[in-house]
């Protein structure tokens, strides 16, 4: 935050964007994959964002984008410590949104789905192949879909949205 304060004379956007995953069956799943996973991905978005909603408020400006995860609105089997933090970065943004709406301070957050990412790479092909099945759009998503909505949540064009979760999933999570 203070190389960017330096650098660029002041802060004007927050991405939350740090994610880690360690699926596993909750049976199995040992307290350490459930803090990683809270602390990097929920945790890591309070740490960020309390360092530069200082700044927003002296300034009346604004704009925090969040990223949570498609899993964070409807739930991935084997995935209860990344789904809960996604759905806790979900919370986190509406309750943020309604608290700094008044200083013209606009917190929104995006739900990727299955994007083409280390992430991705790293499933299963079996698993891959079924996801694909329920994607309606039939294909993974790619890293500038996800980078388009955040640019357009970044800019003056969204001066009047806030405490919103947009889905860029080619629509798994219509049900």
């Amino acid at each position: 935050m203070d190389d960017t304060r330096k650098t660029f004379g002041g802060l004007d956007i927050i991405v939350n964007n740090a994610g880690v995953i360690k699926d596993k069956a909750l049976a199995l799943m040992e307290r350490d994959d459930w803090r990683d996973v809270i602390n990097t991905n929920l945790e890591g978005t309070f740490n960020l964002t309390r360092a530069g909603i200082i700044d927003f408020i002296k300034q009346k400006a604004g704009a925090v984008i969040n990223i949570t995860s498609v899993s964070g609105i409807i739930g991935m089997s084997r995935q209860t410590n990344y789904a809960a933090s996604k759905a806790g970065i979900i919370g986190f943004t509406k309750s943020l949104a309604r608290e700094v709406a008044s200083y013209n301070i606009r917190v929104n957050a995006v739900a990727p789905g299955f994007i083409e990412t280390d992430m991705l790479k790293a499933l299963k092909d079996e698993y891959k192949e079924q996801v694909l099945k329920q994607i309606p759009m039939m294909r993974f998503g790619k890293p500038e879909d996800v980078s388009r909505m955040v640019r357009f949540l970044a800019s003056e064009d969204t001066g009047y949205i806030t405490g919103q979760t947009f889905v860029v999933d080619g629509g798994l999570s219509m049900g």
